[in-house]
């Protein structure tokens, strides 16, 4: 069963446009640019539309295609960090930056332009660097958007405090301008200048288990609210669900971005994922947190990252897809009755 009628937000007939990122560029591990493939594939269009979406899909987009020779990107993240001496320290710990700015440049325009279209973007991935411009593309059309980061992980690493410099363990650093600024136009950090401004206060995390120790710092310095899985079970996925909407949308008018990484699910659920952390959310309580958002009518743009068809075994590869499909059904209006 399914509704989609309660979306408040949307004009009909309601349409999501499926947007495909094969794209790798923030982290090291190959293979979770055939994410999107993989999800596509297992039949996620033809999923949607039974649910009584209109569907766009133009095929994933080759944002790889990015390429050093024609426009002075370095692909690697040491070349990369030449272009910028006064902060060469911590920009050298930067892997690929300017690719991935640029990548996540291109993702932020396509978001925007189907948001403004009235359609709801459903965003694959690639790995999670790729919310810096999936969430800037929904706060152009939504300025007063918040966001609900489902994750393992803080992502939300500066310049300054990353020891590995992959960039998808930073995007909220980039989003909440965390980073200092650039120090001249030609910087590699003038690259990211574009990325919008999401408030500490719009912001909300449900499922973190694995927060590095300057992360923590950073989410009490700036009193960004997160419900760790020790909240969630000590309250249960319900409540605190109830709590994380309170904080980021107390009267229930702002628009909601949905940013869903796999690994916040227990690696038992979603085994074929980058960066495993045991001790996850279970499978209905991730689906919970879908189902629930989606029940607001307020759900504008939604993100399902971090998917790597290459680190598993075939059976587990299955069960993770399977699991990506399921929670953007969810997210999208399917109900269990």
């Amino acid at each position: 069963m399914s509704s989609i009628s309660s979306n408040n937000l949307l004009p009909s007939p309601k349409t999501v446009a499926i947007l495909g990122c094969p794209f790798s560029g923030g982290q090291p591990k190959p293979g979770v640019d055939k994410g999107p493939i993989h999800l596509v594939q297992a039949g996620l269009i033809n999923q949607v539309e039974e649910l009584g979406w209109r569907v766009v899909f133009d095929g994933h987009h080759q944002f790889e295609d990015v390429s050093p020779s024609s426009n002075g990107i370095q692909v690697n993240g040491t070349s990369d960090a030449v272009v910028d001496t006064a902060l060469d320290a911590s920009i050298a710990r930067l892997r690929s930056p300017l690719l991935v700015a640029q990548v996540c440049k291109s993702v932020a325009s396509t978001v925007q332009a189907h948001a403004e279209m009235g359609r709801l973007p459903v965003t694959l991935g690639g790995d999670h660097s790729l919310a810096m411009g999936t969430i800037s593309g929904t706060l152009r059309a939504y300025d007063q958007a918040c966001v609900i980061w489902i994750d393992a992980h803080a992502d939300i690493n500066t310049i300054y405090s990353t020891d590995t410099g992959n960039i998808h363990g930073m995007p909220l650093s980039f989003l909440l301008k965390l980073n200092p600024p650039a120090p001249s136009p030609d910087s590699v950090l003038a690259k990211f200048d574009w990325i919008s401004h999401l408030p500490a206060e719009r912001l909300v995390y449900i499922g973190l288990r694995d927060v590095d120790k300057g992360e923590k710092e950073i989410l009490k310095k700036h009193n960004i609210k997160a419900f760790s899985m020790h909240d969630v079970d000590r309250y249960g996925i319900g409540k605190v669900v109830e709590m994380a909407l309170d904080h980021v949308n107390p009267q229930r008018d702002r628009p909601i971005h949905l940013s869903f990484d796999v690994d916040a699910l227990d690696p038992s659920v979603a085994p074929s994922t980058g960066t495993p952390v045991r001790g996850g959310l279970t499978f209905r309580e991730g689906h919970y947190i879908c189902e629930a958002i989606h029940e607001t009518g307020l759900l504008v743009a939604l993100d399902l990252m971090e998917v790597n068809p290459a680190l598993a075994d075939a059976e587990s590869v299955r069960q993770t897809v399977t699991v990506g499909c399921s929670l953007v059904r969810s997210a999208l209006g399917e109900t269990l009755l």
